[in-house]
C-alpha cells in the first residue's frame, strides 16, 4: 500500500487589524551570503573603520574630538573646572553612544590617569591609573575637569574657517571634521584602535623631539629621523632597549616592535628591589600574578615576599629578596620571563582622506604638514577677506570726509527711509555696502575727528592685506609659519624624555633560561602515537612494564636531564620547542602526555620526530623520497627569544622518507624501492643554513622509484660494505646481495 504524502499548506497570510492583507508576509526568501555581507556587514565594517576605531591625521578618533570640542564650547579652556557629569551630558549632543563610553574616553585623556604622554584634560579627583587594572576611576559626579593649556594648540583659529564643519547626528548643531592642531598630535600620544579586519597601534614620541623632527623634515625631505627622534617615549617611563634596525623599520614602514623594560633600584638596607617604572603594555597586577605563578612553580626561588606599595607618589612594586641573592641577576631573569620587559607592537594605521593607510613616521609627518598647510592657507584667506571688507568700508567712510554736511543734507532731505542708501550711493559714488555702513553711523560720530581716526587705519590695512596676499602666493612662507608654530609649541610645552634609552643591554640579557628550570637526571620516552613520558631514575627502577595505548609502541627513549631542550617536528612541517621540565614527572604505569594537546598543536597536526639537545650542536638530516637530502645545522632552530614554535621547519616540496638527528658526523645506509643500497657519509652532503631547503641530490632514482629507508650505517651489518660506498653524489647505489638482503630484512632496513 502506497504511503500517503502530506499536503503542502501555505502559511496563513497575517492581516492588519482592519483586515488589510500584508503582502509577502511569512515568505522565506533565499539570499546569497555574499549579497547579505555586502548589504549588512560591509556598511557596518566601514562605519567602524571610518567613524569610530581609527585615528585621523589630527590624531583623534571621533569620540575624542567630539568630547574636546564640547569642552571647548563650554569655555573650559580658560575657565575653571566643572563636574565631569556636566561635560558628559553636554557631549551627548554630539556623541550619542552613552555616558559611560564618553566618560571613559575623558578619563583616558586625563592628566592623573597617566595614559597619554601629552594629556588634554586637566583632571581633579580619582581618575584611576593606566598602570593598574584594580585602581578604577570614580563616578563622573565626583570628579572635575577642564581642558589642559596645551589644548589651546588644538583649537587655535578654529573660528577662522581652518577646518570643515558638519551637522551633528540630529542636525541641531555642527561639529568639526578635524581639529586644526599646530603640532603632530597623531604621534605625540599612543593610540590603540581595533576596527573590523584591521587595527591601529601608534606609540608616542617626545613632543620636543617630534616638533624638531617635523621642522627638519620640512627643510630636508631626506633627513635622518633617528638623529632627532632617537626612539619612542612613553608616559610610564620604562627603559627602551635600542635596536637601530628595528627602529628604522618602524620609521620606514609603520610596523615593528619596541622592547621596553621596567626600571628598578635596589635598597641594600632592606634587601629589596623597588620597581618604579613598568612597560606601557602591562599592569602592576599582571606582573605580580606572573611572579607569584613562577614562585609557586619553583622557577623563581630568590623572592621571599612581594608588595604593591603604589600610592599618591606614584607606582612602586617592592620585592623582598632572600639572603645572599644577587638583585641584578634576579632582575635579568624576571626581564626574560615576566612582563617586566615587554614589546610594544607598532601598527601606524591612520585615516587619510577617509582611507586607512599604514604609514611610516616620515610619511605621517608629511601628511600632517600637508594638512596643516591647508589650515594655515584657509586661516590666511579668512583674515584677508576680513581685512579687505574692513578696508572697503573705510574707503566709503573716507569719501564722506570731503563733505560731511552734504551727507547730513542727503539724509535729512530724503523723504523715505528706503531711499537713504541709494541717495548716498549717488551722492558720493559709493556702493551699497559702503552706503549701508555710512547710514548706520550714529549722529554723535558724524564729526571730523571720528572719521579721521577711522580712516587712519587704511594704510595699516593695505600693508596687512599685501602681507597676507604674499603668504597665500608663497608655499615657502606658509611652511615658515608652520615651522615657527612648531618651535613655539616645543619651547612652551616640551618636556624632557621620560624613557631612558639603553643602547647596550647587559651581558645577562642573552643568557639562557637554564637556571630557571630545576635540573636532575630523567629518562624520556616518545611513542609512535605521539605520547611522551618523563620518568626519574628512582621511579624507573621501581616501575614495572610501560603502559601504552593499545597498538602503540615506544619509538625512542634516552637518558638525559630535566633542563634539556625537546624539538618536536610535526607533519605540518613545523617544530615545537620546549624543555623536558615543561612536562610533569610521571610513572611507567601511566600513558603520559599527548604531545599534540600539551603543546597546543593545530588540528590534524601530530609530532613525527623528537630531537633532544643541550647546546644545539650537530645537524638534522631530512631525506626525501625523491632522493634529495637536506643537512641543516641544529643551531638553525635556536632563537634568542626562545620562541616555542617555528614555521618552515623542513621542506614541504617532497614527501619525507626519514628524519635523523646527528650529534656528530656519521655514515648512513640508504635503501631504495629498487632493492639498491648505498652508504653515504654525512660530510658528503652539503650543509644548508635554510631550514626548509629542498636539499641536494643524494640518490639517483628511475621513474616510480623512491627512497625507502635511511639508518645509521653502524646499525647495519654488511658482508662487503665497500661495495655500497659511493664517492660522488648523486649515486644509484648497488643492488643488495642475497646474503646482505637477508640481513637487512631481519633488521627491518
Amino acid at each position: 500500500m502506497a504511503k500517503k504524502q502530506p499536503k503542502k499548506i501555505a502559511p496563513a497570510r497575517p492581516q492588519l487589524g482592519d483586515g488589510v492583507e500584508i503582502l509577502d508576509a511569512g515568505v522565506v526568501l533565499q539570499t546569497p551570503i555574499t549579497e547579505t555581507l555586502e548589504k549588512n556587514y560591509m556598511p557596518y565594517a566601514m562605519s567602524v573603520i571610518v567613524s569610530r576605531a581609527l585615528p585621523e591625521i589630527d590624531g583623534f578618533k571621533p569620540a575624542h574630538r567630539k568630547l574636546l570640542y564640547t569642552m571647548y564650547g563650554m569655555g573650559l579652556l580658560k575657565g575653571g573646572r566643572t563636574k565631569s557629569a556636566n561635560i558628559v551630558g553636554s557631549t551627548m549632543h554630539l556623541n550619542p553612544h552613552g555616558d559611560a563610553a564618553i566618560y571613559e574616553t575623558m578619563v583616558r585623556m586625563g592628566r592623573s590617569n597617566e595614559s597619554l604622554l601629552v594629556p588634554f584634560v586637566d583632571s581633579k579627583g580619582n581618575f584611576g591609573k593606566a598602570y593598574s587594572r584594580d585602581m578604577s576611576y570614580a563616578a563622573s559626579r565626583y570628579t572635575e575637569a577642564k581642558l589642559d593649556p596645551v589644548c589651546e594648540e588644538l583649537f587655535r583659529d578654529i573660528d577662522k574657517d581652518t577646518v570643515d564643519f558638519v551637522p551633528n547626528y540630529d542636525g541641531t548643531t555642527t561639529e568639526p571634521t578635524l581639529l586644526p592642531v599646530t603640532f603632530p598630535t597623531i604621534l605625540a600620544n599612543n593610540t590603540l584602535g581595533i576596527a573590523v579586519g584591521m587595527a591601529s597601534n601608534i606609540c608616542s614620541f617626545n613632543l620636543a623631539e617630534l616638533c624638531e623632527t617635523t621642522v627638519a623634515l620640512m627643510k630636508d625631505p631626506g633627513h635622518d629621523l633617528l638623529s632627532t627622534l632617537p626612539a619612542p617615549d612613553f608616559v610610564g617611563g620604562g627603559e627602551i632597549l635600542y635596536n637601530e634596525e628595528e627602529l628604522r623599520r618602524i620609521y620606514a614602514t609603520g610596523r615593528g616592535s619596541v622592547r621596553v623594560r621596567a626600571i628598578y633600584n635596589y635598597e641594600k638596607d632592606g634587601n629589596m628591589l623597588e620597581i618604579t617604572r613598568i612597560p606601557p603594555t602591562t599592569t602592576v597586577e599582571a606582573i605580580m600574578d606572573k611572579i607569584a605563578e613562577l614562585v609557586k612553580a619553583g622557577r623563581v626561588k630568590e623572592i621571599s615576599d612581594m608588595r604593591d606599595e603604589t600610592d599618591l607618589n606614584g607606582l612602586k612594586l617592592t620585592i623582598d629578596l632572600k639572603r645572599g641573592q644577587d638583585p641584578d641577576k634576579l632582575m635579568q631573569k624576571l626581564f626574560r620571563i615576566t612582563p617586566l620587559e615587554d614589546s610594544f607592537a607598532c601598527n601606524f594605521n591612520v585615516l587619510v582622506g577617509g582611507q586607512p593607510r599604514v604609514m611610516g613616521v616620515a610619511e605621517i609627518l608629511n601628511e600632517w604638514t600637508a594638512f596643516r598647510t591647508e589650515c594655515v592657507r584657509r586661516r590666511t584667506y579668512y583674515d584677508l577677506q576680513g581685512k579687505k571688507k574692513r578696508l572697503h568700508l573705510l574707503k566709503g567712510l573716507e569719501a564722506i570726509l570731503l563733505d560731511i554736511d552734504k551727507a547730513i543734507r542727503i539724509v535729512r532731505e530724503t523723504s523715505e527711509e528706503a531711499e537713504v542708501v541709494p541717495n548716498l550711493m549717488i551722492g558720493f559714488g559709493i556702493d551699497q555696502v559702503q552706503a549701508e555702513y555710512v547710514a548706520e553711523i550714529k549722529l554723535r560720530h558724524l564729526n571730523r575727528e571720528y572719521i579721521l581716526k577711522r580712516t587712519q587705519e587704511t594704510d595699516e590695512l593695505e600693508k596687512e592685506i599685501a602681507r597676507l596676499e604674499a603668504i597665500l602666493g608663497s608655499n615657502a612662507k606658509i611652511r615658515r609659519i608652520i615651522m615657527e608654530e612648531l618651535a613655539a609649541v616645543a619651547k612652551k610645552y616640551g618636556q624632557p624624555r621620560r624613557c631612558p634609552i639603553l643602547y647596550e643591554a647587559p651581558a645577562a640579557e642573552e643568557e639562557t633560561e637554564e637556571d630557571t628550570m630545576p635540573d636532575y637526571p630523567v629518562t624520556v620516552f616518545f611513542t609512535r602515537e605521539g605520547y611522551f613520558k618523563k620518568i626519574t631514575p628512582q621511579s624507573l627502577r621501581m616501575s614495572g612494564e610501560q603502559k601504552l595505548k593499545e597498538g602503540d609502541e615506544i619509538n625512542w627513549q634516552c637518558e638525559t636531564h630535566n633542563a634539556v631542550w625537546l624539538l618536536f617536528f610535526t607533519n605540518h612541517h613545523q617544530v615545537y620547542k620546549c624543555r623536558a621540565g615543561d612536562f610533569a614527572d610521571t610513572k611507567a604505569s601511566v600513558l603520559g602526555d599527548y604531545v599534540a594537546v600539551k603543546l597546543g598543536m593545530e588540528e590534524g597536526e601530530i609530532p613525527v620526530f623528537l630531537a633532544v639537545t643541550d647546546d644545539y650542536k650537530g645537524h638534522m638530516l631530512f631525506f626525501f623520497q625523491n632522493g634529495k637530502c637536506a643537512r641543516v645545522p641544529l643551531a638553525s632552530y635556536a632563537t634568542k627569544q626562545n620562541r616555542k614554535k617555528l614555521l618552515n621547519a623542513y621542506s614541504d616540496k617532497a614527501d619525507l622518507a626519514a628524519m635523523l638527528q646527528l650529534p656528530g658526523e656519521a655514515e648512513l645506509a640508504v635503501r631504495t624501492t629498487a632493492g639498491r643500497l648505498l652508504l653515504v657519509h654525512s660530510t658528503q652532503i652539503s650543509e644548508k643554513q635554510t631550514r626548509d631547503s629542498a636539499g641536494v641530490g643524494v640518490v639517483t632514482l628511475k621513474k616510480n622509484q623512491r627512497v625507502e629507508s635511511v639508518k645509521p650505517a653502524g646499525e647495519v651489518e654488511l658482508a662487503n660494505p665497500h661495495r655500497y660506498r659511493v664517492r660522488t653524489l648523486p649515486a644509484a647505489g648497488a643492488l643488495l646481495r642475497q646474503e646482505d638482503l637477508a640481513e637487512q630484512l631481519q633488521l627491518g632496513l
